[in-house]
């Protein structure tokens, strides 16, 4: 999905759960390549040229989430969660440790050992970054999210600083294992540690492309 019909989609979805038109949702999509600033991003961080991006297909779009500039691309599960954290979970912090919760332990189930790095948000596998997070929340409601690196193609975040973090590295499950996934079976366990961090019921009528119309 490209980056602007997705943040167009949570747009619409963050009106619906702070009126109470729906419920909570957790949306995963894959993007095409694109560079996404946060509102404390710096352009400088961006290290290719407005050519060069042109040339490779990139995008770059400014957003309203926290943190920096990141990438996203092909074989990166991207999660834009759309949550009333209403009454009992109003506590950013402890929103931000839940995401790095339900990834560390994604990453666990395939036997990485991914863990917090105090002072940077994220999940880390030793100095190197296995998911990224940027959320915003206005009123208690959530969106953006997260970006995990699945079969991500690491050479595109040379075209950045990631998330302004010059000194550590990025990685992904495919070249921590030494092999591919299947798409599908991560995003399976990246729900179903989602419903149990956040305490919630997976949907029956869950779909793998719940778009409106």
């Amino acid at each position: 999905m490209p980056y602007a019909d997705a943040l167009a989609l949570q747009q619409t979805l963050v009106a619906d759960r702070g009126a109470g038109r729906t419920g909570d949702a957790l949306l995963l999509v894959e993007h095409p390549h694109v560079l996404t600033l946060g509102v404390r991003g710096k352009r400088s961080h961006i290290l290719a040229t407005p050519d060069v991006l042109d040339a490779r297909g990139i995008d770059v779009h400014e957003t309203g989430r926290g943190g920096d500039v990141t990438y996203h691309g092909p074989g990166q599960v991207v999660g834009y969660p759309i949550l009333d954290l209403r009454p009992d979970r109003l506590d950013v912090h402890r929103y931000m440790r839940d995401i790095e919760e339900v990834l560390i332990r994604t990453a666990a189930d395939y036997g990485i050992d991914a863990s917090r790095v105090k002072g940077l948000t994220g999940v880390w596998v030793g100095r190197e970054k296995l998911a990224a997070i940027g959320v915003r929340i206005a009123r208690w409601i959530t969106s953006h999210g997260f970006a995990l690196n699945v079969t991500t193609d690491l050479d595109y975040f040379a075209l950045i600083v990631p998330c302004g973090i010059a000194d550590r590295g990025v990685t992904s499950l495919a070249r921590l294992l030494g092999r591919r996934l299947d798409r599908r079976e991560v995003e399976d366990r990246v729900v179903s540690h989602f419903c149990h961090v956040f305490e919630r019921t997976e949907s029956p009528e869950r779909a793998a492309h719940p778009l409106p119309g």
